[in-house]
């Protein structure tokens, strides 16, 4: 127990899972102990560098651990700052990029994402192939002349899909402070259609926005009354 310099913590609600190693990493002990017992253990350990995962309840155990003279190991954090401001810099030398960061609720992860994904948008002939290309627009299943609209298709990249449905969902729950056309637009949709799909035909305009702004080479016009939240 004495020679162990790392002690990793998997956070949970009343049980923790520890894996503690020495300086050249090997293996010293694992344990599954209460938070009380995890508290005793560490109050009778000499100072040590603990990691544990980014989460509301590690900030307090933390807490706890650096007054026994414990060391927090931060370095994720100072990783996740570094590629922040990094991302950023990016962006604001990338034209492209920059002007999808004028688009309602869409942040750096989700504009740098999209740049990629779009480009110059000449490789779709319009925006609906773009939105179609992430997976955006209704499943059709037509028989005898009928035409029926299913959910939407889920194809392309999930992840950007997902990052657009968020910025839907993030914009829908701002609503309130949100004026302008797209606003009005999407409380009519609220008062006649679940807002799950409220947010997938959100997310479908957003992306078609995407695509006319570097398709177009323009920027987003929010008017005079809009919140870009």
């Amino acid at each position: 127990m004495s020679e162990s310099a790392l002690i990793g913590i998997d956070l949970g609600k009343h049980s923790f899972h520890l894996h503690g190693q020495d300086k050249l990493g090997r293996e010293v002990f694992r344990k599954k102990l209460s938070r009380q017992q995890m508290m005793t253990l560490f109050g009778n350990l000499p100072a040590c560098t603990v990691v544990m995962e980014a989460c509301a309840g590690a900030h307090f155990v933390a807490r706890q651990l650096m007054a026994m003279g414990h060391e927090h190991f931060c370095y994720l954090d100072e990783q996740i700052k570094a590629l922040d401001k990094e991302l950023a810099s990016q962006l604001a030398d990338d034209d492209l990029g920059s002007r999808l960061l004028s688009l309602p609720c869409v942040g750096p992860i989700t504009a740098s994402l999209l740049a990629v994904e779009v480009r110059d948008g000449q490789q779709y002939k319009c925006s609906r192939d773009f939105a179609a290309s992430v997976g955006l627009v209704p499943r059709q299943y037509s028989t005898g002349g009928r035409a029926n609209l299913l959910g939407i298709s889920k194809r392309g990249d999930k992840h950007l899909r997902q990052l657009l449905v968020q910025c839907a969902r993030v914009y829908m729950q701002r609503l309130e402070h949100q004026k302008g056309a797209l606003a009005d637009w999407v409380r009519s949709l609220l008062g006649r259609r679940h807002s799950n799909v409220v947010a997938c035909a959100l997310a479908n305009k957003l992306a078609r926005i995407a695509w006319a702004l570097a398709a177009h080479h323009t920027q987003y016009e929010a008017g005079p009354d809009a919140l870009n939240a």
